[in-house]
């Protein structure tokens, strides 16, 4: 009997003998938006299907110098919203048929080494969800011709696109809800290190009380958390009732400062929606548990991921298009914290 040679790897131009076309319509077939008639694409599946063939987009990027890799670059995903982002992000990278090279940058020193492994890869772009990205990280990037998206948040960086949510309008409808709770007397809780999404909404909320309360210098008060999260949330609830400060209307820059200010004002013997209204920024899983049922303002996460690598794939295409900032749409979900209000008999 004579001995059967077997092929360890099976190349697009078998597949291409096989289905009886051209080595450029296979490989048209396995490009996204690659130009090929409906039969073709059969022909090559069928005959790919047959042979065990995989594609080897790597390869396949290297050959028009980049992948079909994207670099997503992430920071403190024990944040519930930003790791749901991640989610999101890695579902919608992969439908359209990339994969993700996901990086954590704790800090400044992992910056050299995020970059050499873009570059090594030849990524055919990068998203940052980082709200306070290495400025540094993002310039690497763009003088390496790789397309760049940042998420919530903006830098003066021509070259760069955006996708943040509609933070002025989150603030609005959160200054709506505690104003037409009855509230008078208003606080705004941030942490000292902000990022720049927080800023936004700290600085919308704080015109649209103003602009309703002009007269009151009292109005609002600037509640500052020394760090982030949770803990500096119920931190601060226990400062601002050692200082015997007041407010009825509360409106926090993210979900864990939120639910950390409740669970501290509680311990004081506060509660909501008795004694005040709270409402926090991200809709989280842990908002709508029972034991918070926070009124928070929600950020769309798949339509997000949807824009971002749409940015990407435009720019990709073309490099000098004009800049891009998407603002995705937000709404208010009305829990226990701050009620529906009820229209008057």
């Amino acid at each position: 009997m004579a001995k059967i040679s077997k092929k360890f790897t099976v190349t697009a131009q078998d597949v291409a003998t096989k289905a009886g076309v051209s080595r450029a319509a296979v490989s048209r077939t396995f490009t996204n938006n690659g130009s090929v008639s409906k039969a073709t694409r059969e022909k090559v599946i069928s005959a790919a299907d047959a042979l065990g063939y995989q594609v080897n987009f790597l390869a396949q990027g290297l050959n028009r110098k980049r992948s079909q890799l994207i670099g997503v670059v992430v920071a403190r995903l024990s944040d519930p919203f930003r790791s749901s982002l991640l989610e999101g992000l890695l579902a919608e990278i992969q439908r359209k048929g990339y994969q993700a090279l996901v990086t954590e940058v704790r800090n400044p020193d992992e910056l050299e080494e995020t970059i050499r492994r873009f570059t090594q890869f030849q990524v055919s772009g990068v998203i940052v969800t980082s709200g306070q990205p290495p400025t540094q990280l993002v310039k690497d990037c763009v003088q390496h011709n790789i397309p760049v998206v940042g998420i919530n948040r903006h830098m003066d960086l021509p070259d760069v696109d955006f996708v943040c949510s509609d933070n002025e309008t989150g603030a609005t409808l959160a200054a709506e809800q505690l104003i037409a709770s009855g509230c008078k007397k208003f606080a705004w809780l941030n942490y000292a290190g902000s990022t720049w999404a927080g800023v936004k909404r700290g600085d919308s909320f704080h015109r649209i009380i103003m602009e309703k309360y002009a007269e009151d210098r009292f109005a609002l008060l600037q509640i500052e958390a020394t760090q982030d999260g949770y803990q500096g949330g119920r931190s601060a609830a226990h400062e601002f009732c050692r200082s015997g400060a007041s407010a009825d209307g509360v409106f926090c820059a993210n979900a864990q400062l939120a639910c950390g200010f409740l669970d501290g004002m509680r311990e004081h013997g506060f509660h909501a929606p008795n004694d005040f209204h709270l409402i926090g920024f991200d809709d989280t899983p842990l908002t709508a548990q029972y034991s918070y049922r926070l009124t928070t303002v929600s950020q769309d996460i798949e339509e997000t991921a949807v824009r971002a690598v749409s940015c990407l794939e435009s720019r990709g295409r073309d490099a000098n298009i004009t800049q891009r900032f998407e603002v995705v749409p937000v709404k208010l979900v009305l829990r226990h914290t701050s009620p529906q209000i009820r229209e008057p008999r």
